[in-house]
């Protein structure tokens, strides 16, 4: 019989509908009950893609007499991160803390007062490699909470102090300058891998915000180290296993350090996080294989993770069918000789191992190969190629497709608006224009209430109860300027605003500037959550300072332009540190050391071709978070136009910075290098 979960949306939380453990989603009801029956929380928090989270539910979860031990003796709490971030970032706080390291799925005990005191990550079902069984765990925290509860309250409250006392402090709030700035660019030379692209070791993370900052970097200052780690990074990443060398996209990291084996689920934030940095890569170097990567990734998403709604899908499962009943790591992706055979014949799937290295001991498991492009492409015949993968493809489609997890986080979303938007701008692709559009429409329509408050998440067109939370606000916002830049809409404009007022009024601490990751008025709980640094994702607090900055350059927004320039006081403390964690913040101090330059671009209409033409070169400019506004002259529904008249009755650019203007231009040529760093 279904447990609680089965009210939920949450495809993470239904996946655990039918177990036998009596779970209790994440609200004030399970605690009162922890309350009223005198027994600990056993708090677990997964999300549906999560690998080791599928394994422990598996072994423990679905099990009956473990899940008759823990409906006896605890209240159990499923929690999906991807919905509940601040629950997440709160309690994987204290796991990391007590620990040192931490992960998914996590495990984490509490008091009913949902005060922490035992934490872990994995547990197996039984002893392993030094680690205790679950059974074992369950029995030691059912003792201590019987025979010595004054004690757990002690450390619950302890831990409570510890993490009360981690607000975060960051000196003047001055936003960085060029010495911060170099620091990091030299911070981040020295975790370089020149070998193999990248930075530190295995596994190996697609280094997106990173990347955004040297490519900024590289354009203001001209600085060539930080152009060839971005370039050779974002090669040895596309030619790798990482990337799908058949459908594009991107799995959501490497295992190894040559990117070579994936661990395969994909996510939507990576691919959309990935797919803008291929398109600017492709901006400032014109490299045929940023502006394919670039493509593919966009049509990867549209394709795959597109909703019935017009939103997009959060992620695509590691694990699938083998076809033999196994759900197994990577088998929708890997291919061995014989399986190139099979569908090629000899001839061909020879081209095709060659082209892919694809061999006979294989690099995964059992003698399987993850699809690379090891060679440089030139040597082998095109249309070959083009064929093989055609028809390996045809292949793929027909295996048993990794699950999706049809979630529509509104942060992830907004970064996929930015993404297409303007990788459809760049390529003169319409279609992917219409896709972001859809997606904002569908944020606006139903994730957006009367107030302009944010959902986190919808499921088939309904939408979560979960309040978003600084993230959502910050990425939607970024993606809605993007689509201001790209369409002249104002509406995007407007929209952006509201979710950047709500910034200002709810989550900004009025007295440093600093950020909290949840609304003053959210859902209290044992602390309120606050990160700069990047995770998967920019944080909340340097996408809002994105976002903020580039609101100010487009309206002159006095309040917005201020708030971000404190938001970055943490960029000065910590970029030269720990460059490789605050990236995105690093590339929004490029943007404001550049000022960053306001671009107003107008014509007798939107479709005339010479204005078209002065709009894509203004949105094709390098310089560091250039803002775009176009729009028919006359126009009113953006800021930036107002009292800008055509040139000798022809369409003309105007380019500002730091209160200063050039004198307007017709010439695409001017524009042009007037806009490149």
């Amino acid at each position: 019989m279904p447990n609680r979960l089965a009210q939920e949306t949450s495809p993470y939380l239904l996946q655990h509908a039918d177990n036998p453990v009596d779970w209790w989603p994440w609200s004030g009801e399970a605690f009162e009950e922890a309350r009223k029956s005198g027994k600990p929380v056993l708090l677990s928090v997964g999300y549906s893609s999560c690998h080791w989270c599928h394994v422990m539910a598996h072994e423990s979860f679905e099990d009956q007499e473990t899940a008759d031990y823990l409906n006896a003796h605890f209240v159990n709490i499923k929690v999906d991160r991807e919905e509940r971030p601040d629950v997440d970032a709160v309690y994987m706080e204290a796991v990391q803390a007590a620990t040192g390291q931490g992960g998914w799925p996590m495990t984490v005990f509490l008091t009913p007062d949902a005060e922490p005191f035992y934490f872990g990550t994995y547990f197996p079902p039984a002893p392993r490699h030094g680690m205790p069984s679950f059974r074992q765990v369950l029995e030691g925290v059912r003792s201590a909470w019987a025979d010595r509860r004054d004690e757990v309250a002690d450390v619950a409250g302890k831990i409570v102090r510890d993490l009360a006392g981690r607000e975060i402090s960051y000196g003047d709030s001055q936003a960085p300058g060029e010495e911060e700035l170099a620091q990091a660019l030299l911070g981040l030379t020295r975790e370089y891998d020149p070998q193999r692209g990248g930075f530190g070791g295995a596994p190996k993370f697609p280094p997106s915000m990173v990347v955004e900052f040297l490519l900024r970097h590289h354009a203001r200052t001209g600085a060539e180290g930080a152009l060839q780690m971005a370039t050779d990074t974002c090669e040895r990443m596309a030619r790798g296993g990482i990337y799908d060398q058949l459908g594009g996209g991107f799995a959501r990291y490497s295992v190894d350090r040559e990117w070579v084996v994936p661990h395969f689920e994909k996510m939507l934030y990576d691919n959309a996080l990935l797919c803008r940095v291929y398109a600017h890569l492709w901006r400032a170097t014109g490299s045929e294989l940023a502006r394919r990567v670039a493509l593919e990734t966009a049509d990867f998403m549209v394709r795959e993770l597109r909703t019935a709604e017009g939103g997009f899908a959060s992620a695509l499962d590691a694990d699938s069918d083998d076809g033999s009943g196994k759900h197994v790591e990577g088998a929708y992706y890997v291919w061995t000789p014989a399986q190139l055979t099979e569908v090629l014949g000899e001839t061909d799937a020879e081209l095709a191992a060659q082209y892919f290295g694809v061999t006979d001991e294989g690099t995964f498991e059992e003698g399987a190969s993850v699809l690379q492009l090891p060679q440089q492409e030139g040597v082998f015949d095109a249309e070959k190629v083009a064929s093989v993968k055609r028809r390996l493809l045809d292949a793929r489609d027909a295996r048993p497709a990794p699950g999706r997890d049809d979630k529509v986080v509104a942060a992830w979303n907004g970064l996929a608006i930015a993404a297409l938007a303007e990788t459809g701008a760049f390529f003169d692709r319409p279609d992917l224009v219409e896709a972001a559009v859809a997606a904002a429409d569908l944020l606006v329509r139903l994730h957006l209430d009367e107030q302009a408050r944010l959902a986190r998440t919808s499921k088939d067109g309904h939408v979560g109860a979960n309040a978003g939370v600084l993230e959502d606000y910050a990425d939607v916002a970024e993606g809605f300027l993007a689509l201001t830049a790209v369409t002249g809409e104002g509406v995007w404009l407007e929209f952006a605003g509201f979710l950047l007022d709500h910034v200002l009024a709810r989550f900004v601490d009025p007295e440093s500037g600093a950020l909290y990751d949840t609304a003053s008025d959210a859902e209290q709980l044992i602390r309120r959550p606050q990160d700069p640094t990047d995770n998967a994702v920019p944080s909340g607090w340097t996408a809002a300072a994105g976002a903020l900055l580039s609101y100010a350059a487009q309206t002159g927004a006095e309040p917005h332009r201020t708030a971000a320039e404190r938001a970055l006081g943490v960029v000065k403390a910590l970029g030269p540190r720990v460059p490789r964690f605050i990236g995105w913040g690093l590339a929004v101090a490029e943007a404001l050391l550049d000022g960053p330059r306001e671009v107003a671009v107008v014509g007798p209409a939107l479709d005339d071709p010479a204005t078209r033409l002065l709009h894509r070169t203004a949105l094709l400019g390098t310089a560091p978070g250039a803002v775009v506004a176009v729009g028919a002259v006359g126009s009113d529904e953006l800021p930036l136009l107002a009292d800008r008249p055509l040139v000798g009755g022809e369409p003309a650019a105007y380019v500002c910075r730091n209160f200063t203007c050039d004198a307007p231009t017709t010439e695409v040529e001017r524009l042009r290098s007037s806009l490149n760093g």
